[in-house]
């Protein structure tokens, strides 16, 4: 116990950077799934059959496969197969390239639940407002986008509390999130080896900030109850 109190302040403060990149990687990937995801549903959902046939495939093979293996190919591909590592070295490069592939995995996911929002939205809806003369642009941003947004306020919770789990598996690509700085103490990192206990404490950071996320989208819930 005195050896894990010596080693703590190390411990902390290794996590405390790890747990600042997971958190970049997670705000990032937000910013980018969102208005991607609302693009790839409007595609998949287009009346222009070879764009909606496109768009659906790639959902398709984008949810139908694994996020770690996305993660590999978009990191080593280039390099490896064309011989150009766009990505560039350091830990700039793997946190750009876990970025993207980040965004295109929950872009996909975000995607069919915008098309579901959307799609269960009454037509009769949108009838109406083209009856009262406004355009079709008006019409969703109007009538169906507020209606959409409290329709896909639980499913979108469920995917962004998953997202702070998957995080971790940037680690594969060696990108120093939580997890990667916590299991570094096991290999002998800053003069500490065959150290589990740090692993333990990073579930304290993860529950910590889903608790956080739980109690925001649930009061985004409660305030747009008003729909109902």
């Amino acid at each position: 116990m005195e050896l894990i109190l010596q080693q703590l302040p190390i411990v902390i403060r290794s996590l405390n950077m790890g747990f600042l990149q997971t958190l970049k990687l997670f705000f990032v990937t937000l910013l980018g799934a969102f208005p991607l995801g609302l693009i790839i549903a409007f595609g998949s959902m287009s009346r222009f059959r070879p764009l909606s046939g496109l768009t659906k495939c790639v959902v398709w093979v984008v949810r139908g496969t694994p996020l770690m293996i996305q993660m590999l190919i978009i990191y080593y591909f280039p390099g490896l197969v064309l011989k150009n590592p766009i990505w560039g070295g350091g830990e700039s490069g793997r946190f750009l390239a876990a970025s993207v592939s980040f965004i295109l995995n929950y872009a996909c996911y975000f995607s069919e639940i915008y098309r579901g929002g959307i799609q269960s939205v009454p037509v009769g809806q949108e009838e109406a407002g083209l009856v009262l003369g406004m355009t079709k642009r008006q019409i969703f941003f109007r009538v169906t986008l507020l209606q959409m947004i409290k329709r896909i306020v639980p499913p979108m919770s469920n995917e962004i509390i998953t997202l702070v789990k998957d995080t971790s598996l940037a680690r594969i690509i060696a990108l120093q999130e939580i997890i990667w700085a916590g299991q570094a103490f096991m290999k002998g990192s800053q003069g500490i080896s065959g150290a589990i206990w740090p692993l333990f404490f990073t579930m304290v950071y993860y529950l910590i900030f889903n608790g956080l996320l739980t109690i925001l989208l649930g009061r985004l819930e409660a305030k747009l109850n008003y729909f109902r």
